[in-house]
């Protein structure tokens, strides 16, 4: 059986990385402080997870990504249905909407501290900003995005808003939806490192900051990894999702 051309690149890319990875310091002689080896970095990951050592922070991380990414895309949804059914609303919010999310996140990382304190509630709250907008953005463009056609035929059938909005305009709406949610989980994962290395003692986030700190290069390495492959993770779950929702299409 032949694999498919997006499976095989999916295999070779990372083991031509790897393999450029472990050349360039093999030739240029590197100094395991600064860039560690592939193997080393294997070996650290190996000590993590079979010493069961990484699951707690893990978790952690894991439990403030499922929190913010579940408020704040709920908050997205339902500011951005309102946004999208009163223009006259949205012509008096965007300006301090888009205010905040101009707004660098780390710096109001410190204010988020300070005003809920150094425990899970900070950092669900910054989490919580970086899901929102895009969730809310992908909201009004698809609820906006109904073509003409469809509102018609909603006329002539004569739907109650009720109907017209769960059986027309939402399904119609998912795509640029799954868009936001996407753009959301990506945000999540961000945010929940980003939370734990300002503040915390638990987290991915933290061992970032205890391997900087301590110079265990091979540690951050394979935070590194572990939370590019998490935010991977959360991301296909999310299409799959998708590709389930839409499999009507």
């Amino acid at each position: 059986m032949s694999l498919h051309p997006r499976a095989i690149m999916m295999l070779v890319t990372p083991a031509v990385l790897i393999g450029l990875w472990w050349l360039y310091t093999v030739a240029f002689a590197i100094p395991p402080y600064l860039l560690p080896p592939p193997q080393a970095v294997a070996t650290e990951l190996w000590r993590l997870f079979a010493g069961g050592s990484i699951w707690p922070h893990l978790g952690h991380t894991l439990g403030i990504i499922a929190a913010g990414f579940v408020l704040g895309s709920a908050g997205g949804l339902a500011l951005g249905f309102v946004l999208a059914k009163l223009p006259a609303v949205e012509r008096l919010v965007a300006p301090y909407l888009l205010f905040l999310q101009t707004a660098p996140k780390i710096a109001l990382a410190p204010l988020f501290i300070l005003w809920f304190g150094l425990g899970l509630t900070s950092k669900i709250v910054l989490t919580v900003s970086l899901v929102f907008f895009p969730v809310m953005v992908g909201t009004i463009l698809g609820l906006r995005s109904l073509p003409p056609m469809m509102s018609e035929l909603c006329s002539i059938l004569r739907l109650t808003p009720a109907q017209r909005f769960f059986r027309v305009e939402l399904p119609s709406a998912v795509p640029e939806i799954f868009s936001g949610l996407k753009v959301g989980a990506v945000q999540a994962t961000i945010g929940a490192i980003l939370s734990e290395w300002l503040s915390g003692g638990t987290g991915l986030g933290y061992l970032m900051v205890f391997a900087g700190t301590t110079y265990k290069a091979p540690l951050l390495f394979a935070m590194v990894v572990v939370t590019a492959l998490l935010g991977i993770a959360v991301y296909q779950v999310l299409v799959l999702s998708e590709k389930w929702l839409l499999s009507w299409r």
